[in-house]
Formats: C-alpha cells, structure tokens, sequence
C-alpha cells in the first residue's frame, strides 16, 4: 500500500509525463502522495439545480440543466469574436458568453444534447448571462455525488498548459476511485478515538470530496491536528534530548559582585515583571540542566538590564559571559550602556566586532583566553575559531532570529558543558507562534514598562496634510528634542525609494533651512552610517531622514518623533519596531504615520490598529492574523519551515495547543523513544524528518 503513495504520478490517469513535468515545477507534486496531500483552498455547493427564472444578480455560482437553443458570433475588432450560446431549462432563456477558445465550443457543444452549466450570472442588456461557463453532459454527473466541488489553486503556466482547477480534481477524483485498499493510518487510535478524529483514510477522502461542509471540517481537523501534532513531537523530542544529553553549570552562588550592583548601580527600582524574570532565570541556573530562554518584552521594558544581572550571576560562580547582537551599532550601544551600568565596578567589558583589529584585538582574544575579560559582547564575531573563552557560561543573544541555527550551534564548541543561553527579543511573538518557532525555549515575558515611561501617541496623517506635520516637527525641534523620517525602502523597489530618500532629504533642508539634517540608509559604508548616527547622538543634527536600519536597536532617548512615510508599505511588526525608537526618554513622544488617501482595506485594518494600541503581543497577534506566519520577520530564518500544507498557525492557536498537549503526553510516556506502542509514531517521524521538509531544530 506504501508503494502506491511512494508511486511517480506520471503514471496516474490523466497525468503522463509532460503534465507531471509542470506539475513538479510548479506545485513540487512528484508522488501519488504527495498529489493527495494537495488540498483544495475552498469548496462551490454543486449539489442544487436552479432555475433561469429563479436567478438573481447577486448569487454566486450556480448550475441550470438545460440545452443550447442556438449559437451566435459578434465581430470585437480585428480578428476578435464573442461567441454567444443562447440556453434554455423550459423556464426562461439566458446567454452563454466566450470571449476565447469558440472553436472548441462550437466543435464540441451541440442544440440536441442536455448539459449542465455552471458559472457565476451577471446581467448584460436586461438578461442573464454567465460568461466561460463550466459545461458538462448530464450524463457526465451524477448530481447525488456531486455534493460540494473542490476548488485547488493553479498557477499561470499550469492553465496555459491546460491543467485547471476542474483537471486536478479530475485526477485525483480517478486516483481516489481507483484505490480500493484504505489509505495507511498515520496516528494511533489512542489519539483519534478520544479527540474524535476521523481515521487519515476517511480524512483524505472527505477532503477532496466532502458531501457537506460538515464533512470538509472534520477533515481539516483531522489533517491539520496531525501536522501540527508531528511539529511538536519533534520540537519537544528534540528539546527533551538536549535537556538529557547536556547538564547545565550549575550556578548556586549570588556573591558581592550581583550585590554591589543590586545595592549600589541600579539606576532604578525594578519593575515586578523584571523581578520575575530574573527569579525564573535564577531558577533555571541552579537547576543542574542548561538554560535555554527566550526573554520577549517591548523596546525600552528593560530586557538589557536583566541580561546583565543574570550575566553577573556567573561572574560571581567564576565564569564568563557572553553578549551577541546582529550588528556593530547595536554590539556598540550594548556595550556603552553595560559599562554605564557597571561604573565604578572593577569589571573587564570588552568589545568584539569587524572594526577591532590589530594589536587591539589580539589584547581582546588573550583576555578572553586567560579570563581576563569577564564579559564580551560582540557581533557574530564571537563565534569566530580564533575566540577562545577560558570558562564560557552563560551567553545573551539579542535578536535572535537574526542569527542562523548553524552559528548559534557553534557557541556549543566554546566551553566544555553549552553555555546557559538568554534569547532576547523586542519583536512580540505570539504564543501559538512562539510554541512552534522557540517550542524548546522557555519563554519570559516583561510585560510592563519601566516607571516615568509614556507610552507613545501614534497620529494618522495624509500625505497633503505636510505642512501642519512640518509645523509640528518646528515645534519640537524648538523645545529641544530630535525627530526621525523613515522612508520606506522595500527591496522591489530599491532603486526608486533610495531616489526618493536623496531628493525627500534635499527637500527637507528647504523646508528646514535652520536646521542640521543626517540620513542614513542600507546602502552606506557601515563606518559613514555610523558616523551619521553618533552626530545624531550626539545631537548635532536635530533631523535623522533614514530607511528602516534604524529599526533595531538604536537608542537616542532625546529623539521624540517618529514620522514614517509612506506607512501603508510596512507591515505591522515593522511599524512597531520603528515607534519604538522613540519614547525612550521622560518626554511625551510621538509616532506619525502618514500615508496616502487611498488605502487598501487591510492597510487601514494595520494604521487603526498602530493607532489603538502600544502593546506589542496584540499587534504581533494582529500581523499574523493579517499576515501569516510566512512572512512574520525572522520566521523565515528561524530554522523553521513552515511548510505547512493545511495548518494556518494564525488561525488554529488551539489545534496548536491541543497538539502540543498530546505531543508532550507521548515524551513523557517514551521519553527515550522506544517503547512498542508508540512505534508508528517515531517512524511516522522520522519519514518526515527525510522528506524535503526543513524540520532543522532550533537552538
């Protein structure tokens, strides 16, 4: 029975080997299996005949049984024709309309035959018509079995090859048919009966040729469940086997140096959600098994700050620490604000980044070698061969999904047991996306922001509303504090935004001639970006006209005003991270959004929302509904593919925690993987693991 899952479709009715050359360029349809596992997008109720005399202009689609009365051609310019077939049932008469292919209609269609069309009805000079309809002999259908017809999505050269929709359903219709054993079952029955799923034969039967839409649920439940389901049991088993396989440092000592910090250097009172965080960290080092959390907070709600006083907890049980951010502005921010929080304590912080080169850097490597240097913080460089640590403990990531799985992996080689790993980010993850990117990651969440924060006003405005946001720019600039202008720069149209960008800037030094202006974009040497960016620091320059590099982890607690233009261009997590730059000091700040008039009812749906809210879990809850998890930034580098052939991880949140219960119900029971009656399970799993799917494990 595998055999025929396993079997090439070229030699499935209706294929042969030209279609399946198309249809494994297009689709990556090469097995019968995999044809079967090709699920239709949505469903046309084809069980109901209606009438001519019983249309309306608003119905969707229809069927009418009836016959061609007469065919008639109207010239449409040069060597076009319309092809109109007039269709009776005995109850009215309306038009059938083809604008191309007329030769094979009036080769195929005849007045004496019956058939059954199917369109959508529009009306056209005061009588119904359906233009490119569906036609089929009666004889052709049985309506009893017609029940809800599957719709499947075809790509552009698919069509022009003539493989549609109604092909593929063919297809696999004769496929289905033709298979006379049950389809192989791929969950156990302690799984199925108790959730009452449908059994994997039924499921894939009934989602192709559902009767009702009762019969396409419960299919799609079925088949969603079970990929969601092998998803997790591999995150989980894979995250059970660190776990085992790895013991942790065990830090039991908080000593003078976390104390002197605590009592003397904290600059302000932590807030309860940081408290927490540090006691669950805590908790984890002293645990014996090595600490593998993701820390998710807003910009400004304080994620460094933890970091270092976890970071100091192993300095205090004599090992060193390590921080890596995604890039050299951020390696340097972090760095200048550790040192500013450890002033006065005889700590060693050094940097490690492409522009520490020569003797410097080689001080820099002894002192990691010998211990020296207690806490390093650096760009990917830290995971460089020549990086040797003396005694690696525990290591901070910042804005982990910019960092691939392979490099993370190689921090493992730094020290004799993994070091503990923190995993901080400031884009919001929501929790049934968080469960399968980081399924064996902790999650910690500072969920409040530090006292004396306002939270930032967001305004929509038009792009012909310029010159009162210009008047407000004036003002703020006057009292003191600074502004960015973010244009957008989206790799499609790069040439033409980074145009816009250059004469956007020199139109802004008229419009602002008593003022200093810097810009920064991608396309700079990094030495010139930076050097923009610490003039703008250190307030120099009152404007900073920029693309969205400064999206990530700039600090300029002065500036507060954000405008981005164009705004309908960004997506929503986008837009957060960029308010985010602002709002960093005690002062009101603001977050302008200026768009165009016309604006697409999705992009609407994003600006009202940016207006309503701050809280970053709602807003990344949002883009995924939005959006879906495709496109959710970092998703696509996480090391995990969502290849997800009918799962929708926006919209099956609890399909995601069900699975995840059940999975974690299978670990618990077989924690080693070999007990008998989990057998299908294990090598259900590791077929996948040898498909083409990217099941790669996250860190």
């Amino acid at each position: 029975m595998h055999s025929i899952l396993e079997q090439d479709i070229q030699y499935t009715s209706g294929v042969g080997p030209k279609r399946k050359k198309i249809l494994a360029e297009e689709l990556g349809l090469e097995t019968v299996g995999q044809l079967l596992e090709y699920y239709p997008y949505k469903y046309v109720d084809r069980s109901r005949i209606y009438k001519i005399n019983e249309l309306s202009a608003d119905m969707p689609f229809v069927q009418i049984r009836g016959r061609i009365l007469s065919f008639e051609e109207f010239a449409m310019g040069v060597r076009k024709k319309r092809l109109v077939a007039h269709f009776s049932d005995g109850t009215g008469v309306m038009d059938l309309v083809w604008f191309t292919g007329t030769k094979y209609i009036t080769q195929n269609y005849d007045t004496r035959t019956q058939y059954i069309i199917f369109g959508r009805p529009t009306i056209f000079n005061n009588r119904f018509q359906i233009a490119h309809p569906e036609i089929d002999k009666t004889d052709n259908i049985e309506l009893s079995t017609m029940g809800m017809q599957p719709y499947y999505s075809t790509t552009e050269k698919m069509k022009k090859t003539g493989i549609t929709s109604r092909t593929l359903e063919k297809i696999i219709k004769s496929l289905l048919q033709r298979m006379e054993e049950p389809l192989p079952e791929t969950l156990p029955q302690f799984i199925t009966g108790p959730l009452n799923l449908l059994s994997r034969n039924d499921a894939i039967r009934l989602i192709h040729y559902p009767q009702t839409p009762k019969d396409s649920e419960r299919a799609r439940l079925r088949l969603k469940f079970e990929e969601l389901f092998y998803v997790q049991l591999n995150i989980l088993r894979y995250a059970n086997d660190q776990r085992r396989r790895y013991r942790g440092y065990i830090f039991q000592h908080v000593g003078d140096v976390f104390n002197t910090f605590y009592r003397h250097n904290l600059p302000f009172s932590l807030t309860g959600a940081q408290m927490r965080v540090i006691r669950e960290i805590r908790e984890d080092m002293r645990s014996g098994r090595q600490m593998n959390r993701l820390l998710q907070g807003d910009v400004g709600s304080g994620k460094t700050l933890v970091a270092l006083m976890s970071m100091l907890i192993a300095l205090d049980n004599g090992y060193q620490a390590a921080l890596m951010a995604p890039t050299e502005i951020l390696a340097e921010q972090h760095l200048a604000t550790i040192q500013s929080f450890l002033e006065g304590m005889n700590i060693r912080v050094e940097l490690l980044t492409g522009i520490v080169k020569g003797k410097r850097r080689t001080e820099v490597l002894n002192g990691i070698a010998d211990g020296s240097v207690q806490i390093l913080v650096g760009t990917h460089a830290i995971i460089e061969d020549t990086v040797q640590f003396s005694r690696l403990g525990f290591v901070v990531i910042d804005e982990q999904h910019r960092f691939g799985v392979a490099q993370r992996a190689r921090l493992w080689g730094k020290s004799k047991n993994p070091p503990h790993v923190l995993v901080m980010t400031a884009t919001p993850i929501p929790r049934t996306l968080a469960m399968t990117i980081y399924g064996d990651l902790d999650v910690s969440i500072i969920d409040e922001l530090p006292p004396g924060r306002k939270p930032v006003q967001t305004i929509h405005r038009y792009n012909n509303q310029q010159s009162s946001l210009y008047d407000g720019i004036r003002q703020q600039v006057k009292e003191g504090r600074q502004v960015y202008i973010v244009y957008p720069l989206i790799k499609e149209s790069e040439k033409i935004d980074l145009q816009n960008l250059e004469e956007g800037f020199e139109h802004l030094k008229q419009v602002f001639p008593d003022m200093s202006l810097s810009k920064v974009h991608g396309k700079m040497k990094p030495a010139e970006k930076d050097a923009e960016m610490q003039r703008f620091l250190r307030r120099d320059t009152q404007i900073l006209v920029a693309t969205t590099v400064i999206e990530v982890g700039v600090n300029v607690p002065n500036a507060s005003v954000m405008v981005i233009l164009d705004a309908q261009r960004f997506g929503l997590s986008q837009l957060h991270q960029l308010r985010g730059r602002v709002g960093r000091g005690a002062d009101q700040s603001y977050c302008i959004l200026v768009t165009s008039q016309k604006l697409s009812k999705e992009t609407r749906k994003r600006i009202d929302i940016m207006c309503e809210t701050n809280d970053g879990f709602q807003i990344a809850e949002a883009d995924l509904q939005l959006r879906g998890p495709g496109d959710l930034e970092g998703t696509q580098q996480s090391g995990m593919a969502f290849d997800l052939k009918i799962a929708n991880i926006a919209r099956d949140g609890q399909i995601v925690q069900l699975a995840r219960n059940e999975a974690q119900k299978i670990i618990d029971n077989d924690p080693d993987c070999n007990h008998s009656e989990y057998a299908m399970l294990w090598n259900r799993l590791n077929a996948l693991r040898k498909t083409n799917i990217n099941w790669a494990a996250i860190s």
